[in-house]
């Protein structure tokens, strides 16, 4: 396990990692996930053993740490993952990001390009003021004290599923809550618009089960290469994990 410096207080952001060769993989996990749990079941594969892959927490989640007086925006967020990559000393990295975490690397890539070479985009948060969910926008209609002391955690435990509830239930209720009302606001630019000017490879999967990517004429229109994975729904690396693989690759047949 390694571990970067990221608030100027001693907080730490964590990874571990695979040694490997060529530009680095860099997997950013969604809100309330852990980056090892949804994909270190794939760094054997055939197609991406050699490569180094390195499996980071943001903060408020899994082993990083999560401290209270933080701000968890996407900023925020970004400004940590890029802490944990100077670090490690990786440049022109290839950033396989979902959901939530898609939405940091989209802030990331704009913000020090040195860092980022492609984009793998799965399931990303693109725009602001989503419809209400279980998840982030669920989270985002407490207030900070109904979710971390008035019962709001558990409740949302309680609805998101036994699956998302795994990783959910591990991270920071303060860190959860601020970086869902984080996602829920935006950018601004918003992250549809950052995404689509960015000058690099970018790819974003759409799970195959739910295929209702608002704005996908005009992704591709920018350059954005939209797939649409089969018998997927939101956690594409675990409904196809082939599918998934083969576009973390680079578009490679395996």
């Amino acid at each position: 396990m390694r571990q970067a410096e990221f608030d100027g207080r001693g907080s730490r952001i964590r990874w571990t990692e695979s040694e490997g060769e060529g530009p680095a993989l860099v997997y950013v996990h969604g809100l309330g996930s852990m980056s090892a749990v949804y994909h270190a079941h794939l760094a054997g594969h055939p197609a991406l053993v050699g490569r180094r892959q390195l499996f980071v927490d943001l903060p408020g989640h899994g082993i990083s740490d999560r401290p209270a007086d933080f701000g968890y925006t996407l900023e925020d967020h970004a400004g940590a993952l890029a802490a944990a990559l100077d670090a490690a000393g990786v440049t022109g990295a290839e950033l396989v990001a979902h959901s939530m975490g898609g939405a940091v690397a989209i802030v990331l890539a704009d913000r020090r390009p040195d860092l980022v070479t492609r984009l793998v985009l799965t399931e990303a948060n693109l725009d602001p003021n989503p419809a209400p969910t279980a998840g982030s926008s669920g989270i985002a209609s407490y207030t900070e004290e109904e979710f971390v002391h008035g019962g709001g955690f558990p409740a949302v435990l309680g609805r998101v599923g036994p699956l998302w509830a795994a990783t959910m239930r591990l991270a920071d209720p303060l860190g959860l809550h601020r970086t869902a009302i984080g996602l829920v606001r935006g950018t601004e630019p918003t992250m549809r618009e950052l995404l689509m000017k960015l000058p690099l490879d970018r790819t974003y999967l759409v799970g195959g089960l739910d295929d209702c990517l608002p704005g996908r004429a005009e992704l591709v229109g920018s350059g954005v290469r939209v797939v649409t994975i089969a018998d997927a729904g939101h956690n594409i690396m675990f409904d196809n994990p082939a599918a998934f693989v083969r576009e973390v690759a680079g578009r490679a047949a395996v």
